[in-house]
């Protein structure tokens, strides 16, 4: 039994699909089944019933998956404490990222960073911040970025920065002739919101006292930030985007971002990690870069 072995069979418990999990862990897939098949065998059990798509784990094998996580976790913990021990950036370090933060806070620190210490295995995940805080508990991520809202006092966190709310107004709306958008201006507005669930939803809900979000969710049940803003675009309703968003537009969508009346609606973006988290000197340096690059792009009392 090793170590790749217990990796190999959680990549499939995971994705469920033999050339996805061999996809994810690197390797062929005629590899991945031969060393699961021979796992299986030293072990006297069927991990997982091949027999249903996706692949599903037996009963015996979720004993076994909930043990190899352990075992996964403890002997990652080992590496990562003699890293911090030995003052390096190496090691693989994992960050989930909220889907309305990674398109436009990922690009401006991520490459530079890879370029800079290539001897660092970093990577990003996005994720909502319900399976955020469950990733951080099982080990599965190091660190999540996401916005500060009630509930993360289990965790240990670190300011990113503040940014805006703005919203974001097609051409033949009544409110694009408007300089500032007061939360009163959108009721009976055509709003493209996020699903239930997304925190930047949230937050403007019930900061907007937004009731009027029915008919749009009717017109596109789900959706993204960018698809909003291509709606938008193209004439049809309103929609809110992030201040550190606006840096990445052309000067003819900026034409559309509109500004709130005070009190202007905002979020605190922070890093955070569980209680036993180890590596502090790759968080720092993370920490920091962040910070840095989100200067430029905010408002100076925003920072």
């Amino acid at each position: 039994m090793t170590l790749q072995q217990l990796e190999y069979i959680l990549a499939l418990n995971r994705l469920g699909n033999f050339a996805k999990a061999a996809d994810y862990c690197d390797v062929t897939q005629p590899t991945l089944s031969s060393m699961i098949q021979k796992l299986e065998n030293e072990l006297g059990i069927k991990i997982f019933d091949r027999r249903r798509q996706p692949i599903i784990t037996t009963k015996a094998g979720q004993a076994v998956i909930r043990q190899a996580k352990e075992v996964l976790y403890q002997s990652r913990r080992l590496k990562e404490i003699v890293e911090e021990e030995k003052d390096t950036y190496l090691g693989t370090f994992t960050i989930g990222v909220l889907p309305t933060i990674a398109p436009y806070l990922i690009p401006h620190f991520f490459p530079q960073l890879m370029r800079e210490h290539p001897e660092m295995d970093l990577r990003i995940v996005e994720l909502k911040t319900k399976d955020m805080k469950q990733a951080l508990l099982n080990g599965d991520i190091d660190a999540g970025i996401l916005a500060k809202i009630e509930g993360l006092e289990m965790f240990n966190s670190t300011h990113l920065y503040t940014e805006k709310y703005f919203a974001y107004i097609s051409e033949g709306d009544p409110l694009f002739a408007k300089e500032r958008i007061k939360t009163t201006d959108l009721n009976g507005e055509f709003l493209w919101l996020l699903d239930e669930g997304h925190c930047f939803r949230d937050q403007l809900v019930k900061f907007c006292h937004l009731k009027s979000a029915a008919v749009s969710k009717k017109a596109y049940t789900l959706g993204s930030i960018e698809t909003f803003m291509r709606i938008v675009e193209n004439g049809k309703g309103v929609t809110f985007i992030p201040e550190m968003a606006i840096s990445q537009l052309e000067d003819a969508q900026k034409r559309l971002v509109r500004p709130f009346a005070l009190p202007e609606p905002r979020r605190e973006i922070v890093m955070i990690t569980a209680d036993n988290f180890i590596r502090h000197k790759m968080l720092d340096m993370i920490v920091k870069r962040i910070q840095d690059c989100a200067k430029p792009l905010l408002c100076p009392n925003n920072k």
